[in-house]
């Protein structure tokens, strides 16, 4: 007789026989969650579907509605994709497909071999990416060693991968296999191509957009909006990766075992200067431009930047005034709160804009103007005798999330305006398939920079990000596109310089804590590099501002 155990979900206690799939478990409660269920939390560790029980159990479902799920589906449809074009090019036709970075709610990818890529093949690829979703198809997991892992990918062509396990620590791979089409995934999949009913291609620049459903409506695909300005700047970051020959984790890391690390630190530091250099040129050139407004994303590095800036600036000839929209908070008592009754100082609601229009408009003309400090420990303004007068040459540089956003200055004329947004848009990827999130890189400059000045630890960064995310995706992101330029603070080696900062920030995690099992993914993620100490970086250098050693006051 079979045995059977005790299985816990939401609350309730069910039996099952041993070995009873995760699947058919999801299937007897799928209506006790809102959303596509894709993944499960088994006795607080994550897995895949197909994984079955063998013992007492307590079990969480994760849905698409959750960025865990919302991921293994993103990941999932990659697959599809892929599996898809090899069987409409043909294997010989295709030299590689590469899946560059996110743009417009989906994956900006391009392909290189024997083809024409156009509306007619685009339209050829959906219809069998359709075919193998409506086939439910198996999608089978395997795990080999690291050396057969490397012949594998070597056999296949795919030579990233194979560049990347030859750095390898862990002495085992995760294979994925779709009907004879295998691949190395960074993260987990849905147990079959059924769970991916929602997607859409679009021909865009030199190749194409893999078009996704969001975490927030997962079961929609979103209208194609281009982002020229933002997919401008990461192209331009990614022909300078592929000028210094680095465009994967795994080229980055053989640069580095082969001692090239000082030649890459300086030429990464060479080529942002040299745009810090062409903005204070265009800003100087215009004479109509007083203000300057710097506006990115948590963690871009906007205070390190505007110091540069403003030295580039001083050396056109221009007297740059540091202004921070911070010091505009209203008095903590007037500040308003968010759903959860907590202030919500990410809102522009939380600026006094009547007062800060009023002060840059008597800048403007000429006036002499006693500007705010505000004092975060007593929540309110304070007047300490800080006095401003504008001359011909002094221009103002203003700092501040809500920058871009008109509602901000809207009683700034536009032509003494110059907006510029920075964000920390990384140009690498672990290999042609795997890309790595900016919002990854952000999220651990913010770990080591919350630890180092504020005391603040990994866990709590953690818990807090969701809220700074929401905040982003609500006040920044809407806006960027309205900016005159836009500057990419990411450097290349940052990744591996950042390694040595956040590894004991992470394992320092309980397993208990709620971010655990984000603490552990991050972990996986930095494993992938090889490490580099600080000494070579320039103390002007933006990643400074995180690691500790900036000339500047950050």
């Amino acid at each position: 007789m079979e045995e059977r155990y005790k299985v816990k979900v939401c609350g309730e206690e069910r039996e099952y026989e041993d070995g009873t799939s995760l699947i058919t478990i999801a299937n007897d409660f799928r209506d006790k969650y809102d959303g596509e269920i894709v993944l499960a939390k088994k006795n607080g560790r994550l897995s895949e579907l197909f994984k079955r029980i063998s013992g007492n159990c307590e079990i969480e479902f994760i849905t698409t509605k959750t960025n865990p799920g919302i991921e293994a589906y993103k990941r999932s449809a990659t697959l599809i994709m892929l599996k898809a074009f090899y069987d409409v090019v043909g294997n010989k036709n295709i030299d590689k497909i590469y899946v560059r970075y996110s743009l417009s709610k989906g994956y900006y990818c391009t392909i290189k071999g024997d083809l024409e890529l156009n509306e007619e093949l685009l339209d050829m690829v959906k219809m069998k990416m359709k075919k193998i979703v409506n086939d439910d198809l198996p999608i089978n997991k395997r795990t080999i060693s690291t050396g057969s892992a490397i012949d594998l990918f070597r056999r296949h062509r795919m030579y990233d991968k194979e560049k990347l396990f030859k750095f390898r620590r862990a002495s085992r791979v995760n294979i994925y296999s779709l009907k004879g089409y295998e691949d190395y995934f960074y993260g987990y999949m849905v147990p079959r191509t059924g769970y991916i009913k929602y997607f859409d291609l679009y021909l865009y620049d030199e190749g194409f957009v893999l078009q996704l459903p969001t975490k927030e409506n997962p079961v929609v695909v979103p209208k194609f909006e281009p982002q020229n300005k933002l997919f401008n700047v990461l192209k331009e970051s990614e022909e300078w990766g592929e000028k210094m020959h680095i465009d994967n984790v795994g080229v980055l890391n053989e640069s580095i075992s082969k001692g090239k690390t000082k030649e890459l630190i300086l030429l990464a530091e060479a080529i942002q200067e040299k745009k810090i250099a062409e903005i204070a040129t265009k800003i100087s050139e215009d004479k109509n431009k007083k203000i300057v407004l710097i506006a990115g994303p948590s963690s871009s590095g906007k205070t390190s930047f505007s110091h540069r800036l403003s030295i580039q600036l001083l050396a056109n000839g221009l007297i740059p005034h540091p202004i921070a929209v911070d010091n505009y908070f209203l008095d903590r008592s007037k500040t308003p709160r968010d759903e959860n009754g907590d202030y919500d100082f990410e809102t522009i609601k939380a600026i006094n804009v009547e007062q800060f229009n009023k002060d840059m408009v008597d800048l403007l003309e000429g006036k002499e103007v006693s500007l705010p400090t505000y004092n975060f420990i007593t929540g309110k303004s304070e007047y300490n005798g800080n006095t401003l007068k504008l001359r011909k040459s002094d221009i103002l540089v203003i700092e501040g999330i809500h920058g871009i956003n008109d509602e901000l200055t809207y009683k700034l004329p536009a032509e003494n305006k110059f907006k510029i947004y920075i964000s920390a848009l990384t140009q690498l990827n672990i290999d042609e398939h795997n890309r790595i999130s900016t919002t990854d890189g952000r999220l651990i400059r913010r770990i080591i920079r919350d630890a180092r000045t504020r005391g603040i630890s990994a866990e709590e960064t953690l818990m807090r990000w969701h809220s700074v995310r929401n905040g982003e995706e609500r006040y920044i992101f809407p806006y960027q596109e309205k900016a005159d330029v836009m500057f990419n603070s990411a450097l290349i080696y940052e990744l591996s310089v950042l390694k040595h900062f956040a590894e004991p920030l992470l394992f320092d995690i309980d397993r208990s804590s709620p971010v655990y099992l984000e603490a552990k993914r991050l972990l996986k993620f930095l494993d992938y590099f090889l490490g580099v100490d600080t000494e070579c970086i320039p103390n002007n250098s933006i990643l400074r501002e995180f690691v500790g050693g900036s000339y500047f006051d950050v």
